[in-house]
Order: structure tokens, then C-alpha cells, then sequence
């Protein structure tokens, strides 16, 4: 990720970017977009997400502004909230699982460092996954859990999403 413009936060709230960007300690922040397979797996998945809405009680979403503390808006490529959704136009409570799915451009370590960070500040579970050979690591404040066969098996939690089949629908 490259930095950009120093920018106030009314500035960047009030204003739209194509392709969006995040809002870091008052510079906007360009994100590594996404190529056809990033881009297929976000719709996918927010739509697999969706279609269960009732049956685990949540509500996905794309590229939405959250604010994770007061200087820091960050954009994941696809959140889960629980029911009731947030009513802000930018929620600062943040999501059960922040979803984010690798583009050409991302350096793992960077990766991995935005997730720790976000589980500092209150995220549950950071899902990582590779649109490619959909590889996924879950990141947790306790530590990284496996997913096995390419299944996200939440913890307390009745999600379950097998990557394989959120493929396929």
C-alpha cells in the first residue's frame, strides 16, 4: 500500500474516491485493488454470507468504511456483523469478521500486520484468504486457527462457509 494526501477526516468522510481509500492518521491511503478472482470471491462471498442472513443472525457487507478508532477508517473487502446492524453511516463498532481477500500487490506482511492491528482494536476474527487457490488463514487475538479443507468454521458461531461451494452457487 502506498500513502497518499494529507486530508482532514470531514474531508475524507464527505468525499468519494474510485476506487475507494482508506483513511490512516490523516493521509489517505491507497488499497491494492482487486483483479477478476479477488473481485468474483468478495460478490461470492457476500452473497453466500447473505443468503444466510437469518439463519446465523448477520448481515455482510462490501467495502465499508468502518471506524476502527478516531484516525484510523480502514476498508475490508467484505465484513460480518451481527443482527442488529449497525445504524451508523460508518460503524465504529467493529464488524465479527473482517474478511480480506489478497490482491496481486498485497505483501503478507503487511497483511498480517493490518490484522493484528485490527484485532487490537476489537475485531474478533480477520479471515485471509487467497481468491487463487483459496488458502485461507483465520487470525484471532489468541493466535491464528486453521481452516481446514478450505472451510471457515467460526468459533460460537454458527457460520460456516466452505469456500469450495461458495464457488460454485
Amino acid at each position: 500500500m502506498s500513502a497518499g494526501t494529507l486530508i482532514s477526516l470531514e474531508e475524507y468522510l464527505r468525499t468519494s474516491y474510485s476506487p475507494d481509500r482508506e483513511f490512516r492518521d490523516g493521509v489517505l491511503v491507497e488499497r491494492n485493488v482487486g483483479d477478476n478472482s479477488h473481485a468474483e470471491l468478495q460478490s461470492l462471498l457476500a452473497t453466500y454470507i447473505n443468503r444466510r442472513r437469518k439463519q446465523w443472525h448477520v448481515l455482510a457487507y462490501t467495502e465499508l468504511r468502518i471506524k476502527v478508532r478516531g484516525d484510523w477508517y480502514p476498508i475490508p473487502d467484505v465484513c460480518v456483523y451481527p443482527l442488529p446492524k449497525p445504524e451508523e453511516r460508518y460503524p465504529s463498532q467493529p464488524p465479527l469478521l473482517w474478511i480480506e481477500i489478497l490482491s496481486p500487490d498485497d505483501r503478507m506482511r503487511d497483511v498480517w500486520a493490518k490484522a493484528e492491528e485490527l484485532l487490537k482494536c476489537g475485531v474478533r476474527y480477520v479471515w485471509i484468504i487467497d481468491p487463487v487457490t483459496l488458502a485461507s488463514e483465520l487470525q484471532t487475538a489468541q493466535g491464528p486457527l486453521p481452516v481446514p479443507e478450505k472451510t471457515l468454521r467460526l468459533p460460537d458461531s454458527p457460520i460456516v462457509i466452505p469456500l469450495a461451494e461458495v464457488m460454485e452457487e
